[in-house]
């Protein structure tokens, strides 16, 4: 599934037949797809006023990894190294939320730190939702993990690119 051509650096909607903004979902949760260490501010704005429009809450998503020499250990990740590194991913994220849940103090939020890849994760909780909203940024990681979300996303999808509201 293509995204929707449209003015460059505006958000897209894509959405597969069925699953468009009238079918009900309106005021399910709208989900965010965050990279807590490379946020883009755009996407995180046009999400807030989703939700606050819609009048639901905002689930934010941060999908992270464990890191690359955890692999080479000929032995599993010892629970207490793996929670540490959770603990900082869940401070990255409140991080990067901090002055948007001061400026957009009436939308409730939900932070969601997973060791999974972005689109398991964002797959996994649109599921449920009634939008996705997720940012871009210039390069073929960013493409492809959106490409992967729009053929696995279950809700219309909306695509921000990183300068469209800044």
């Amino acid at each position: 599934m293509e995204p929707t051509r449209s003015t460059p650096g505006a958000p897209v909607v894509e959405s597969r037949t069925g699953h468009g903004t009238g079918d009900g979902r309106r005021t399910r949760e709208v989900v965010l797809g965050l990279d807590a260490r490379n946020p883009v501010d755009s996407a995180v704005d046009f999400a807030f006023d989703c939700a606050r429009a819609r009048g639901t809450r905002l689930r934010v998503v941060h999908a992270w990894a464990l890191p690359a020499s955890a692999a080479e250990w000929p032995f599993a990740v010892p629970e207490k190294d793996r929670a540490t590194w959770e603990d900082h991913e869940v401070q990255l994220l409140a991080d990067a939320l901090r002055p948007w849940r001061e400026r957009y103090p009436d939308v409730p939020v939900v932070e969601d730190v997973v060791l999974l890849s972005p689109v398991q994760a964002l797959a996994h909780h649109g599921a449920g939702a009634g939008l996705v909203v997720v940012g871009t940024t210039p390069g073929p990681r960013s493409r492809g993990t959106v490409r992967a979300l729009l053929d696995e996303a279950l809700c219309p999808v909306v695509v921000v690119p990183a300068d469209s509201r800044t």
